[in-house]
C-alpha cells in the first residue's frame, strides 16, 4: 500500500466558511481520508504550532490555506506552512483576493480600533483600552499578535502554487481540487481550480444590450426572473468574475457579488466591471 499523502488546513483572517466548505463535500470526504492523513488542522485537531515547526521542510504534501493576512501570527503561519509544504493552495476568496476582510484597507489600524473599541453605540470603554501586543498582569506577560495596517492576500505574503476562490469555494470545484491532489494530476503552477470562464457564461438569464441608464437596488425593480440584472439596472459582477459556481446566486435571484475573483485574463476586477 502506498504511503498516504499528508494534508494540512489553516484558517487565517476569514469567517470560517471555508472550513465548512471542506466538509460540504459530504461522503467524498471518505475518499480523502482513505488516501490522506490530516497532519495539521487547528479547527478540528489538537496540533500545536510547535508540532508544525518540528516537521521537516516539505513534510506536508498539500496545504489548503484560507483567509487573508491581517496580523503577525497569520503572516508567521503563512511563511511556516510555505516552508513545510510541497504545494500551497490559496483556498477561498479571502486568501486569493482579500474579500470582505480586504475592506479593512479602506482604513488603517488606528481608525479600525477607534471604531471597534471606542465609537460603537454598544461599547462602554471609559478608559479607552485598545488591544496591545504585550501587557503585564500579575500572572505574567500576555501577548497578542500585532494587528497590521494593511490586509494582504496569501500570494502577497508567500509563493502560492494554486488558487481556488469563492466565498466559500463551490463544492464541485472543491471535489475536483481534492481529486487532482489525490491523483497527483495537478495543473500548471499558478492555475485556478475554478473554471476558465465568467459567471455570465454560466448564468441562465437572458442578456440584452446592457445599457444602464439608472443604477437600482434589487428591491427597486420588478424582476421577471429571466432578464439579466444589468439590463434591469442592477449591478451584477458576473461579467468580471471567474465562473465555476454554476451561477448559484443568480439562480436564487441574487446578483453576483464577485466572490470568484477576476475572470480569466482580467487582473483588475473593478476596472473590468466598469467596461462590462
Amino acid at each position: 500500500m502506498s504511503e498516504k499523502l499528508k494534508v494540512a488546513f489553516y484558517w487565517a483572517a476569514s469567517c470560517g466558511g471555508c472550513e465548512i466548505a471542506v466538509l460540504d463535500i459530504n461522503e467524498k470526504i471518505l475518499d480523502v481520508v482513505a488516501k490522506a492523513d490530516l497532519v495539521f488542522w487547528p479547527v478540528a485537531l489538537d496540533i500545536k504550532y510547535k508540532d508544525v515547526e518540528a516537521m521537516p521542510d516539505k513534510y506536508i504534501d498539500v496545504c489548503l490555506f484560507n483567509g487573508a493576512i491581517r496580523n503577525s501570527e497569520q503572516e508567521h503561519m503563512a511563511k511556516l506552512l510555505r516552508q513545510k509544504s510541497k504545494v500551497l493552495v490559496a483556498f477561498g476568496s479571502c486568501a486569493c483576493d482579500g474579500c470582505v476582510v480586504g475592506l479593512g484597507n479602506l482604513w488603517n489600524k488606528e481608525k479600525i480600533f477607534e471604531r471597534a473599541y471606542l465609537e460603537t453605540p454598544s461599547t462602554k470603554n471609559p478608559q479607552a483600552v485598545t488591544p496591545q501586543t504585550r501587557v503585564q498582569v500579575k500572572e505574567g506577560e500576555l501577548e497578542l499578535p500585532e494587528f497590521y495596517d494593511t490586509v494582504k492576500t496569501l500570494a502577497q505574503t508567500v509563493d502560492v502554487d494554486y488558487f481556488i476562490s469563492g466565498c466559500p469555494p463551490p463544492v464541485p470545484r472543491v471535489i475536483e481540487t481534492f481529486e487532482a491532489i489525490l491523483s497527483g494530476k495537478l495543473p500548471p503552477k499558478g492555475s485556478s481550480f475554478l473554471l476558465n470562464k465568467s459567471v455570465c457564461d454560466e448564468c441562465p438569464r437572458e442578456k440584452k444590450d446592457r445599457k444602464i441608464t439608472q443604477i437600482k437596488r434589487i428591491y427597486e425593480i420588478e424582476d421577471d426572473f429571466k432578464t439579466c440584472f444589468l439590463d434591469q439596472g442592477v449591478i451584477c459582477m458576473g461579467p468580471a468574475t471567474r465562473g465555476g459556481c454554476n451561477a448559484q446566486c443568480l439562480k436564487a435571484n441574487i446578483p453576483c457579488t464577485g466572490c470568484g475573483g477576476p475572470a480569466p485574463k482580467i487582473t483588475d476586477q473593478g476596472a473590468a466591471m466598469m467596461s462590462a
